[in-house]
């Protein structure tokens, strides 16, 4: 961690103590796991060999942040939240920004809250209710990386990200989120702040979620703008609902970017799963995803992806899971030297604080 970081945190340390009987909170996940990968680097990317690692992050991403709200009177609150990822295995943080996840304050009420700052695209809002996987593997799930667009390989930056390979959260960006009974609306718009042009690297969008009973349904679409004025336009719409000890999860979602002024990249990914709570201690998920990708001037190709978690609770806290993956690549996505299918599995712990 960089000294600066570490400036950061002796300054925050007491008044977060301080004011934790009040309305601040320090929160993390620490999660880690040994995994072994066949077909895949131990960072998860297409190859001949196999690997062994101590991974970060497999059931939930490590990270650690500070969250606070006021009450101002009225109904009206202030709130704030910084939060950062980790890599668990190095100790280092996940991305060169320190508050990589979050950095936002806001204002609430009952008509809803506006938060500013860096903060996720309204494509991840919307997939996080209905993700087959329930979002865990963030760094490996489909709906996170491709449909959400986490890592969407591209190699442009879209909005602005500050990454030539994720839009999953923006700089500059205001949100606003309306809880109505059972309705959730939502509406982001990021500022490029690009000189002399202010649709360059902007991203505006609205998102819509439904919540009563045992249903959930949550969509949402969303444009951003590169340096260039390219566009990637994208949208996702899913389901869930709780069937008794079993929940149910399925989602599509499409992305459509233009990576030049003569070449287009269209990406969908349609998933399914579903979680059973076997005890009050032990729960089993099983998702699968399918990914397909449409290039200019070149074939359509992507994978299909299996995965499978059995976690038990220690405590409310504490829980050990072990997870089995499969990859089965499709007309040559993983590279031409490449295995056409990979495995993995891994076995870890998860506590949160």
């Amino acid at each position: 961690m960089k000294p600066q970081h570490l400036a950061w945190l002796a300054a925050l340390a007491t008044p977060a103590l301080t004011l934790a009987q009040g309305s601040t909170t320090l929160y993390g996940i620490a999660d880690a796991g040994v995994r072994h990968t066949a077909g895949m680097t131990a960072a998860n990317a297409p190859s001949t060999a196999s690997a062994t690692s101590l991974a970060s992050g497999v059931n939930n991403t490590s990270r650690f942040g500070f969250r606070g709200r006021e009450e101002l009177g009225g109904g009206l609150y202030a709130l704030f939240n910084f939060e950062t990822g980790l890599n668990i295995d190095s100790g280092s943080t996940a991305n060169a920004k320190f508050f990589d996840r979050a950095a936002i304050v806001g204002l609430g009420g009952a008509w809803g809250q506006v938060t500013a700052g860096r903060q996720t695209n309204l494509l991840a809002d919307a997939v996080s209710p209905v993700d087959a996987a329930g979002m865990r593997f963030a760094s490996f799930n489909p709906n996170i990386a491709t449909a959400a667009l986490s890592s969407h390989g591209l190699g442009v930056e879209y909005g602005t990200a500050g990454s030539s390979s994720g839009s999953y959260r923006l700089d500059n960006a205001l949100k606003y989120t309306g809880r109505f009974g059972p309705v959730t609306a939502r509406a982001m718009y990021s500022f490029g702040e690009n000189a002399g042009s202010t649709s360059a690297q902007s991203s505006a969008g609205a998102g819509l979620a439904y919540a009563a009973g045992d249903w959930t349904v949550s969509g949402a679409v969303q444009r951003f703008k590169t340096a260039g004025n390219l566009s990637l336009q994208a949208f996702t719409l899913g389901a869930a609902y709780q069937l008794g000890s079993v929940r149910l999860a399925a989602n599509t979602a499409r992305s459509e970017a233009d990576t030049s002024t003569t070449a287009r990249t269209e990406q969908r990914v349609q998933s399914a799963g579903a979680t059973w709570s076997v005890t009050g201690a032990v729960d089993l998920t099983a998702a699968v995803y399918r990914l397909d990708r449409q290039r200019t001037g070149k074939r359509e190709d992507g994978y299909t992806r299996a995965l499978l978690f059995a976690e038990y609770k220690l405590s409310r806290r504490t829980k050990l899971y072990a997870e089995l993956d499969r990859t089965q690549w499709r007309d040559g996505f993983q590279g031409a030297a490449n295995r056409d299918r990979a495995t993995g599995i891994t076995t870890g712990v998860l506590h949160t604080f």
